[in-house]
């Protein structure tokens, strides 16, 4: 996915027709200050139309337990033969993440939450600038699929992992999830999905729906006391490497 692909999206509540940016990592484990990146995927989406997707395979410098490993199968011996330097690569998916927001391009994360702090905690350990820092302004606008689950069925009983609501919208992907890039073409599915059932969402602009899922989040997180923030975390607490 070179640079030159991306597309301006129009300031309406036409977004849903495309471009879309899919972003998922699989990680040496899941607290967003201390955890390394593993693997990472960018997928750009023009729905109907074009799926480019760019994936990267990280040396995090650190051994992946074997807990981790049994999930999305990188082992440390293979991460260390084959996996980028972690600032290169942490460099380059910060810089085309921030290339297609600068444009309006929507990002979709499934637990947006995890994968954009994280993410931001791993460029301050390595002394890059974060993504917020590189758009001088805080990451938006997102789109989470989790949180607008959450928000439009909320009476809904039950685990609402990607799993879960791929089996409960009918979404059929070509892989194993637990795959960056598998995971970041559900996530699209699944968003697509819930924009069909719940149809009003394609006519509210992004920014609302950007502010919508923050308060839904919010709201969420006091009741289970989760942390707040969302779309990420600030990377205050991340750990020197």
């Amino acid at each position: 996915m070179d640079e030159s692909t991306a597309v301006a999206v129009e300031a309406d509540a036409g977004w849903a027709t495309g471009p879309l940016l899919g972003f998922d990592t699989e990680t040496t484990g899941l607290d967003v200050a201390s955890d390394r990146v593993v693997t990472a995927a960018l997928v750009l989406r023009v729905p109907g139309v074009r799926t480019e997707v760019r994936t990267w395979l990280l040396d995090p410098g650190v051994e992946i337990p074997p807990e981790a490993t049994a999930i999305h199968g990188i082992t440390t011996a293979h991460a260390r033969e084959r996996g980028h330097p972690p600032a290169e690569a942490l460099d380059e998916i910060a810089s085309v993440l921030t290339y297609h927001v600068r444009r309006g391009v929507p990002v979709v994360a499934y637990n947006a939450a995890f994968d954009l702090s994280l993410l931001d905690a791993e460029l301050a350990r390595h002394g890059l600038p974060t993504v917020p820092d590189r758009l001088g302004r805080p990451v938006g606008p997102v789109l989470d699929p989790l949180v607008i689950d959450r928000w439009q069925d909320a009476d809904r009983e039950g685990k609402r992992r990607l799993g879960d609501l791929c089996a409960l919208y009918g979404v059929v992907g070509d892989g194993d999830l637990h795959s960056a890039d598998v995971d970041a073409l559900a996530t699209l599915d699944v968003l697509a999905a819930l924009l069909t059932r719940y149809p009003h969402l394609r006519a509210t602009a992004l920014e609302a729906l950007h502010v919508a899922q923050a308060g839904v989040h919010r709201d969420w997180a006091a009741s289970v006391d989760a942390s707040p923030a969302w779309p990420c975390e600030p990377p205050s607490g991340a750990v020197p490497a």
